[in-house]
């Protein structure tokens, strides 16, 4: 079984576009830089002096730095092409990783999380219209999750690596977790060398090129009440993504008092679903609908949070992290749902004005989180989640399923 699932792995690979093989590797190489301080951003920013309700407003602060540019980002990438956005979100990735890594106040990380925030949309834009572009709708959710199984493999190795550096700098604090973001700088730069000499955009067939900027978002709006339902979906599902990595770990260390070597294991039980089940939920979602797997999904995510707020030890830390894993896999699902509700010349404009709505959620959502913990209690922004995620699952109950939906 597992050697029909590695050789059926491989027989996809094989047979897609070289844009999206190369994309694979850049992912991946982000990917493992990537996770080596995520866990660990509220932390620094806790260390840096900041509070909760402060915590909130410097990821709300990113949020309108994202907010502001998607809808340009998608537009420039349907003129421009994928790589070229591809190498201007690096610029601020950079920048912004480096600020973090000097920084000797919490108000420093403001400007920080705007340049990281803002790189990190324009990656969400950018990517997955490689998949987008290069993927048939037929195997479209497979493909997603092909990459996110590959891409995650590396997220594997850097908790073992991170809690090898903060260890050896002294443990949870600003001192241990500092020299993560000079590595960061590091690898991203390494990231930069890959896009400029190995990735080129993939070819569309594109109408875009005769198409102004106001009439591209006409366009996409004239496809209808299904597209604006789903943009209030995804509204919904902007508030865990931009919550779950500031508000869970800090939850994890301050109320549950894990450690460094708790929470790095943590990020790894949190990739073994994404790792086994990948493939796999993405043929299930191939075959019976994507709908059914995001319903099962968020479930399952949401079950990770109530376990969260119930551990009591280590063990139970780690099995609520395994079934986060879901949400990772449900947001994949949503992603190849995303890319075939409007036509594929449109997909950058359509991306980026999901973008610019996430982002205004993203705004907010922070700032409520942190209100809620200092107001209320830690385990309360939790539950609001939890919240946002089942009135997600109402408002899906009424868009159409995409599986069968060819793309112009």
């Amino acid at each position: 079984m597992t050697y029909k699932i590695i050789r059926g792995g491989l027989d996809f690979l094989t047979r897609q576009k070289r844009p999206f093989r190369v994309n694979l590797i850049k992912v991946s190489t982000q990917n493992f830089f990537t996770s080596l301080t995520q866990q660990y951003q509220s932390i620094l920013i806790i260390g840096l002096g900041a509070t909760p309700f402060q915590l909130g407003i410097t990821s709300s602060a990113g949020g309108l730095a994202g907010a502001a540019i998607a809808v340009p980002t998608g537009w420039l990438a349907d003129r421009r092409g994928i790589k070229t956005v591809m190498l201007l979100g690096m610029i601020p990735l950079i920048l912004g990783t480096l600020l973090f890594a000097l920084a000797s106040d919490w108000t420093i990380a403001i400007p920080a999380m705007i340049l990281v925030t803002l790189a990190l949309n324009i990656e969400s834009t950018a990517c997955p219209m490689v998949c987008g572009s290069c993927l048939k709708s037929e195997e479209r959710a497979m493909g997603m999750q092909f990459c996110d199984t590959f891409s995650a493999v590396p997220r594997l190795v850097s908790p073992i690596v991170r809690a090898i550096i903060i260890s050896s700098f002294g443990g949870i604090g600003v001192g241990g977790i500092r020299p993560l973001y000079y590595v960061q700088v590091v690898g991203f730069l390494f990231v930069l060398l890959i896009i400029l000499k190995m990735f080129a955009s993939p070819k569309r067939a594109d109408r875009s090129s005769t198409t102004s900027f106001v009439e591209g978002m006409r366009e996409v709006f004239r496809q209808g009440s299904v597209v604006k339902r789903w943009i209030w979906y995804m509204c919904f599902l902007a508030v865990p993504t931009f919550m779950n990595s500031t508000y869970i770990p800090l939850y994890a260390a301050e109320v549950k008092t894990a450690d460094q070597f708790v929470l790095g294991g943590m990020a790894t039980a949190s990739m073994i679903v994404p790792l086994v089940l990948s493939l796999l939920v993405g043929h299930w979602a191939d075959i019976i609908g994507r709908k059914k797997v995001i319903y099962a999904t968020t479930l399952l995510y949401c079950s990770s949070l109530v376990l969260l707020m119930l551990s009591s030890n280590a063990i139970t830390l780690l099995f609520s992290a395994i079934l986060y894993g879901f949400f990772m896999l449900g947001t994949v699902v949503q992603y190849a749902m995303s890319a075939e509700l409007v036509p594929t010349h449109l997909l950058g404009r359509w991306y980026g004005i999901l973008g610019l709505f996430s982002g205004l959620i993203g705004i907010a959502a922070p700032v409520v989180g942190g209100l809620i913990w200092d107001s209320i209690g830690p385990a309360y922004v939790l539950v609001f989640l939890i919240m946002t995620e089942l009135a997600g699952i109402l408002l899906l109950t009424g868009v159409p399923e995409t599986l069968k939906i060819q793309k112009l």
